[in-house]
C-alpha cells in the first residue's frame, strides 16, 4: 500500500488532554455549537487535502431534510458529512431471517425521524442471504439519497472482498456505498494479510478508484493495538469502534485509539453502546443470546439506556450506531439523542465505577486472553 498517513508525534500532554476532556470535546462538536462558517471551512480544507478519486466525484453527499430538527449533528471527520448523533445499526431485527415485516418499517421510520447514517455488513444475516442488506435495500430503492450508507467486508482478500461488494451493491439497490470498511479486525495476522499482496486493502482502493465507494474505514472490537497499527499503515476516513461505559476496565479504546482517531480527523462511530443489553439494568441473563461470543452474561446490568448512550456520546465521537428490535425502541433512542446533553467528568467516572462488577460481560467482544 503506497498511501500512508504522515506520522504525527503525540506528546503525553496532548494524549492526556484528549483522555480527560471527552465531555468538553463532545459538547464542542455537537450540533449547533459549531458555526456554519467553521464547518464550511473545515469541509473545504479537508476536500483540498485529499486528491484521491472517490465516489464523491459522481454522487452528492446524502442529505436527510429531517435530520437538523431531529437531533444534534456532528462532523463525520474529514468526510464533510454532517451526521446525526444517533445512527441505525444493521443488526438486531434488521439481520434476522425472514423478518421483513419488522425490519423494513424500522429502516423506513429511522429516515422519517431524521436518522441519516445506516450501518450494515456483508456478514449480517449471513453471507448467503445478507438479510440486513435486503431489508435496508428495500428502502434504499426509494430513499437512497437520504442516508449515508456504510457496509463492510470481513473477507481478508482482494478477490473475496470484491465479490462481497458486488453482492452488497445489488442487494442494497445502489451503485455505490458511502463507506466501505474492513470488518472486525482482531489480530495482527489479519493486518498482515489485509495489507499484503492480494489482500483486502487492494479491493478497497480499487473500489474507491472505480467510484463504487466514497470513503474507506476500519472496524474492531477486540484489541486497540491492532486497530492502531492499521491507522499507521493507511489514512482511513473513518473508524467504527466498540466503546461503552465499561471500556476503561479492559484493553481500553478510549486510552489511545480514540485520541489517535481524533488527531487524524477521522469520522468516529461508537458501537456496542448497551453491549447487546448486558450493560442495562433491564437485562435478564437467562435470556442471553450470545451469538457465538464468549463470556456469557451472568448478572443483570447496572445502567439505564440513557446513561449508556450519553456516556459514549460525551466522548469525541461523531455518532453512535445501535441496532433496534422494534419501531418503538428506535423512537426511544432518537428521543434520547434529541435530548442529549454531555455528561460531566464526575458523572462519567461514576458510570465507569458502576460498570466494573460487570466489565467482563459488558466487554464480551474484547480479547481477554
Amino acid at each position: 500500500m503506497s498511501e500512508k498517513p504522515q506520522e504525527k508525534s503525540t506528546s503525553p500532554s496532548r494524549r492526556d488532554f484528549l483522555k480527560t476532556t471527552g465531555a468538553v470535546t463532545a459538547a464542542a462538536v455537537a450540533g449547533g455549537m459549531l458555526s456554519e462558517t467553521a464547518h464550511a471551512a473545515s469541509v473545504a480544507a479537508n476536500a483540498a487535502a485529499s486528491a484521491a478519486p472517490s465516489a464523491a466525484d459522481a454522487h452528492p453527499i446524502p442529505y436527510n431534510p429531517a435530520t437538523a430538527a431531529a437531533m444534534p449533528t456532528r462532523n463525520l471527520g474529514k468526510t464533510g458529512h454532517r451526521v446525526g448523533i444517533f445512527s441505525l445499526g444493521g443488526q438486531a431485527a434488521i439481520e434476522q431471517a425472514n423478518n421483513a415485516d419488522v425490519a423494513v418499517p424500522i429502516v423506513e421510520r429511522a429516515l422519517d425521524l431524521g436518522v441519516n447514517y445506516i450501518d450494515t455488513a456483508a456478514q449480517y444475516g449471513g453471507h448467503d442471504d445478507m438479510w440486513s442488506h435486503q431489508y435496508i435495500g428495500a428502502v434504499m430503492k426509494r430513499r437512497r439519497s437520504q442516508a449515508y450508507l456504510a457496509s463492510k467486508t470481513d473477507d481478508r482478500t482482494r478477490d473475496g472482498s470484491l465479490k462481497l461488494l458486488e453482492k452488497s451493491l445489488k442487494l442494497l439497490n445502489t451503485d455505490h456505498i458511502d463507506a466501505w470498511q474492513l470488518h472486525h479486525i482482531d489480530r495482527m495476522e489479519e493486518v498482515e494479510q489485509i495489507f499484503g499482496k492480494g489482500g483486502a486493502m487492494e479491493a478497497l482502493l480499487q473500489a474507491r478508484e472505480q467510484k463504487m465507494v466514497r470513503y474507506l474505514g476500519i472496524t474492531g472490537h477486540s484489541d486497540p493495538g491492532v486497530l492502531m497499527e492499521c491507522l499507521r499503515r493507511f489514512n482511513f476516513d473513518q473508524i467504527l469502534m466498540a466503546v461503552n461505559a465499561a471500556d476503561a476496565h479492559h484493553r481500553s479504546f478510549q486510552e489511545q485509539l480514540l485520541p489517535m482517531a481524533v488527531e487524524r480527523n477521522m469520522g468516529i462511530i461508537g458501537m456496542k453502546i448497551p453491549a447487546r443489553g448486558r450493560l442495562l439494568a433491564s437485562y435478564h441473563p437467562d435470556k442471553s443470546h450470545d451469538s457465538g461470543w464468549s463470556h456469557p452474561a451472568t448478572k443483570p446490568g447496572v445502567l439505564a439506556m440513557q446513561e449508556a448512550m450519553y456516556f459514549t456520546l460525551s466522548l469525541p465521537v461523531s455518532t453512535v450506531i445501535i441496532g433496534c428490535d422494534t419501531v418503538s425502541q428506535l423512537e426511544e433512542n432518537v428521543q434520547l439523542a434529541r435530548d442529549f446533553t454531555p455528561l460531566s467528568q464526575t458523572q462519567m467516572a461514576g458510570l465507569k465505577d458502576r460498570t466494573e462488577p460487570i466489565a467482563k460481560q459488558s466487554l464480551f467482544f474484547r480479547n481477554w486472553a
